[in-house]
């Protein structure tokens, strides 16, 4: 059981972050453990509930950017044309598809690499990509997504 000052001090601590802008997945994964000290806990997204973004590959719906602490992000991507080329300076991200139209590719560097469902392709830092064609992708981003970035040539 939690001594009542470690239990004020997680109120003010989910408190601030609330204030901060963070949404519903940051407040369900911190957690305040016996001596007051910020950890993660699991948390639990509903990908299809959290809003879509614009994104270089058409609409994201992205969970646990805005964890403090959290090792990465996961990111539902909806591909409906093909995507716009670019990089990434620190994120490495890792698509899975999870649906995709025939003849789909993921072009990286400038070389087409065709892909189907259930395909994983993992891309480091510094990777000119795209998608080709339309699909959804599974997209594991490391560290968490951080829309600065996002590089174009």
């Amino acid at each position: 059981m939690f001594p009542v000052d470690a239990i004020e001090r997680q109120d003010r601590v989910l408190a601030r972050h609330a204030s901060a802008g963070y949404n519903h997945q940051t407040a369900s994964a911190l957690h305040m453990d016996d001596v007051g000290a910020e950890t993660l806990r699991p948390a639990v997204v509903e990908l299809a509930q959290l809003p879509p973004v614009r994104c270089p590959c058409g609409w994201a719906r992205r969970a646990f950017a805005d964890v403090p602490g959290a090792p990465m992000s996961v990111h539902r991507v909806e591909i409906t044309a093909d995507a716009h080329t670019h990089y990434h300076k620190e994120h490495t991200e890792t698509y899975y598809v999870l649906e995709c139209g025939t003849g789909a590719a993921i072009e990286l560097n400038g070389e087409r690499v065709p892909i189907g469902v259930g395909t994983a392709v993992m891309i480091p830092p510094g990777v000119r990509h795209r998608a080709l064609g339309p699909m959804v992708v599974l997209n594991v981003v490391v560290p968490p997504f951080d829309p600065a970035d996002e590089h174009f040539d």
